[in-house]
């Protein structure tokens, strides 16, 4: 519900306030609905401003209102003309392969004045004349051509059957004695059709007239060598010239009604040599002639279209903003008096003056007297939501858009997912060389971006990658990072620092032994850890796999109980902003006590197997074969079980453990009825209090039902702030501990499973390594194990198959898989904690965005 106050906004506003893009992603941006007073003369300049800015969202105030019945459908038709005008322009451009030049971004024109469009459409009138003039007479000329062409090839070819023809006549009468006569007598009976069929007919129009006359017309045909051009659209067409010899003048017209049903073309052909060849000279200089008109009309129609195609594209872009005009303003309503538009919008606060001075830009451009009013209206309707972009962040802001809309002024998880995303991703891609690649094409396609956005393909794969070019560009990074902490390179390592294992056996004994350790207790065998990730000499340990086994599956754990850990904190942020303090207490703290005291417990746990236990420990208990396993030790403190423990070891790693143990759990269990019971009773007090304080006297169910849940809503501004994210206002109480009860299940079990789900770190990272390792020793290593000169060549060879599985598997297939991995840890494991994303998206009305979307749809 709208209330009458209206909050005007000052006229002599300063500019906007500069923002942060970066700050402004922590959450969407304030919103307000706002009312515009608009003079009529001055509302097509308002809008061609505001549609510059692109910082206003309108909603239609005629829904009711058929859209051929509102106010301004005859200038929105006028544009559909204009349209149409240029459309059918830039196809006869096509068809003349006549290349439009692309406008500058500094170039795009603005909406043409009233002035403007009367000149525009005038001209595209006269455009379209011309050229329908010029098209009608070169399809004229061309029909001329192609009949001309035809009557020449019909002499040409029917030399041969009319000399075949008398030939034969006079073999017959020759050999009857009667030569002369004969032939005579031949001649005045037989008569004949000459002309032009298309090739693909004559089967079918030689059985219809042999089926006509019984057998009794002779067929002679010729295909033609060229192909000619069709008049009406330039294809190509294939024709057979044909002379059909008959005797009748009944057979003569059924023979023509034959030649019409299938189209086909006659022309006169006289009897005599001389008179064909005379009528053929007459028709080649007649050609000759008509190639040569032909040819101006032409050069003529390319010198009109290429003038035109120098301002086709400016005309395009200033119909389109002309009728994206036009058609908001038929979302604007017509105050009583008639004398003014008004109109709602959504629009920025931080866009609130920018806005203003467009509305004073527009009503100046024509001169108005009267100023455009821009009133801010409280409301309780949810707002869009607004997320500020820049060409970095948008591709990280897509990620999360793809899940759902943020809420309105919920926190925003794109901020964080710019680290996030790409370093978990380098996790399971952890490779120095694979990571390169990646980080490679990333940057060609972040330093060509102008060059290769300008571009319009219609090829999705490559849009998806464009579009995500700087989430490419940090996962190379971010994976080289990974893989040098693994240290691994195309699944070799890398001996930097040297590594700190000493080998004190001498040369016979490592060449004849195929297994032999090194023992880490010995102060002679090793010396200080490796500076920084994994020492080199663990490529060559046959327990390789074991070793990175435990390491990646307790990393993946670590990193993924610090990651929901921050997904739960990040709650606080809403019900701060939401000002739902309460929650905080009843919600907030029994998840993250719950998560603490269970998972980030167990990853404690790990840190301190890595610390205490070790191979230089002088108590025996610390000492690496009486290491606990973690796993067992948290089975066990879940179950209450007791462990069985080696001689000489201990069950726990400190005295006090089972006691701190059993005391974690017992808070964990107890934090469970918290979650379910706290929220519901403490919404059933409040609205009992508000029951009494409005002096309800009948049943409380009806009170607590009628009274909203946020007692700390505000004041002012938008009041479905209090209750956006999470709220129950109008919820009756029963589901309100039914949703509690649903809410409590998912997230007890949901901190198993997806702790579990971290794993898939572990698991994609190490069949990423394996897979690497396999190819280099199944496919590269067959060229290096080569000694003679031929294993240069079958080298190169190798590596040619290696470098192909290598990009195709490795980079591709793999990093998609991990790619979506990540999205789904994202989407499901970390966003489910805090982000309800039940928002809608800000739609501004933006020339730009209306242009992009256009251009979009005309490449596809």
């Amino acid at each position: 519900m709208r209330n009458a106050d209206y909050v005007p906004i000052p006229q002599g506003e300063a500019q906007p306030r500069p923002t942060n893009t970066m700050g402004a992603m922590f959450r969407s941006e304030e919103m307000a609905l706002c009312q515009m007073f608009i003079q009529p003369e001055a509302a097509y300049t308002s809008l061609s401003e505001l549609g510059e800015i692109g910082a206003v969202q309108f909603r239609d105030l005629n829904p009711e209102v058929n859209a051929f019945q509102r106010k301004f459908v005859s200038e929105v038709r006028r544009c559909d003309e204009m349209e149409r005008k240029l459309r059918y322009v830039e196809t006869e451009m096509k068809k003349d392969s006549v290349n439009c030049p692309d406008v500058g971004e500094d170039d795009i024109p603005r909406a043409p004045n009233p002035r403007e469009i009367i000149d525009l459409e005038a001209h595209l009138e006269k455009t379209e004349n011309e050229i329908l003039e010029l098209s009608q007479n070169a399809i004229n000329l061309k029909s001329n051509y192609l009949e001309l062409t035809e009557l020449r090839n019909v002499l040409e070819r029917t030399h041969n059957f009319f000399s075949e023809h008398e030939n034969a006549v006079s073999l017959e009468a020759f050999s009857n004695n009667e030569a002369e006569q004969g032939a005579q007598q031949i001649r005045g009976r037989l008569g004949f059709v000459a002309g032009v069929i298309q090739r693909d007919k004559v089967p079918g129009f030689e059985r219809m007239l042999w089926r006509i006359s019984r057998g009794n017309v002779f067929l002679r045909q010729a295909e033609l060598d060229e192909p000619l051009e069709d008049p009406q659209t330039g294809n190509e067409l294939y024709k057979t010239v044909f002379v059909a010899f008959f005797q009748g003048e009944q057979l003569k017209s059924r023979i023509k009604k034959v030649c019409s049903g299938y189209h086909a073309s006659l022309y006169p052909c006289p009897n005599t040599y001389d008179e064909r060849e005379n009528m053929l000279k007459g028709v080649r200089v007649r050609l000759e002639d008509l190639m040569m008109v032909l040819n101006q009309t032409k050069d003529h129609r390319q010198r009109v279209l290429v003038s035109v195609s120098k301002d086709l594209p400016r005309w395009r872009i200033m119909v389109k903003k002309m009728k994206a005009i036009y058609h908001t303003l038929n979302l604007f309503n017509m105050d009583v008096s008639k004398k003014c538009l008004i109109g709602e919008c959504w629009v920025s606060v931080a866009d609130l003056p920018a806005v203003q001075k467009a509305l004073s830009d527009g009503s100046a451009a024509v001169g108005s007297t009267i100023p455009s009013f821009l009133n801010v209206i409280e409301t309780n309707e949810a707002p869009p939501t607004f997320n500020r972009t820049n060409r970095f962040t948008r591709g990280f802001q897509n990620l999360i858009d793809a899940y759902g809309i943020a809420s309105y002024r919920e926190a925003n998880p794109a901020l964080y997912t710019i680290i996030t995303f790409p370093f978990l991703f380098g996790i399971m891609f952890g490779d120095l060389g694979h990571g390169f690649i990646l980080t490679l094409f990333g940057l060609w396609m972040v330093v060509y971006e102008r060059r290769l956005g300008a571009k319009k393909t219609t090829n999705e794969i490559w849009n998806i990658f464009f579009g995500g070019r700087y989430i490419i560009l940090l996962m190379g990074l971010f994976s080289m990072y990974t893989g040098f902490v693994y240290n691994d390179i195309f699944s070799k390592t890398m001996n930097i620092f040297g590594t700190r294992w000493r080998i004190t056996y001498n040369e016979s004994t490592i060449l004849h032994s195929k297994e032999l350790q090194l023992n880490p207790a010995s102060d002679d065998l090793i010396d200080d850890p490796y500076p920084i990730g994994v020492d080199p000499a663990w490529a060559l340990a046959t327990n390789k796999i074991i070793f990175l086994n435990s390491f990646k599956m307790k990393l993946s754990i670590i990193f993924g109980v610090v990651h929901m850990i921050f997904g739960v904190c990040m709650s606080v942020v809403n019900y701060r902003h939401f000002r739902r303090n309460y929650s905080i207490f009843l919600e907030f703290l029994p998840q993250i006590i719950f998560l603490v005291l269970l998972f980030a417990y167990m990853v404690f746990m790990m840190f301190a197997k890595w610390v205490w236990y070790g191979p230089k420990m002088t108590e025996s208990a610390y000492t690496p074969a009486c290491a606990p396993s973690v796993l067992i030790l948290f089975i066990n403190m879940m179950l209450f079980k007791e462990a069985t423990v080696l001689p000489n070891c201990k069950e726990f790693m400190f005295d006090w453990q089972g006691t701190l143990q059993m005391t974690f759990v017992f808070i964990a269990l107890a934090c469970i009825p918290w979650m379910l019971l706290g929220k519901p009773l403490y919404i059933m007090s409040q609205r009992k209090k508000q029951a009494k304080g409005h002096g309800y006297n009948g049943d409380i169910n009806q009170g607590m039902e009628m009274t909203p849940e946020n007692p700390e809503a505000p004041a002012n501004g938008h009041a479905n702030e209090g209750g956006a994210h999470g709220g129950h206002d109008d919820e009756p109480l029963s589901e309100i501990f039914i949703h509690q009860a649903i809410h409590t299940i998912e997230y007890v079990l949901s901190t198993v499973s997806h702790t579990a789900s971290y794993l898939r770190l572990w698991a994609l990272s190490l069949a990423h390594a394996q897979l690497s390792e396999v190819l280099w020793n199944m496919v590269l290593q067959i060229g290096l194990k080569q000694t003679e000169y031929s294993g240069a060549v079958m080298l190169v060879i190798t590596f040619c198959f290696w470098a192909l599985f290598t990009l195709a598997i490795l980079v591709m297939m793999e990093g998609l898989s991990a790619f979506l991995h990540t999205l789904r840890l994202h989407w499901v494991e970390f966003m489910s904690k805090f982000y309800e994303g039940l928002g809608y998206v800000f739609q501004p009305y933006s020339f730009k965005a209306i242009l992009d979307g256009e251009d979009t749809e005309e490449t596809k």
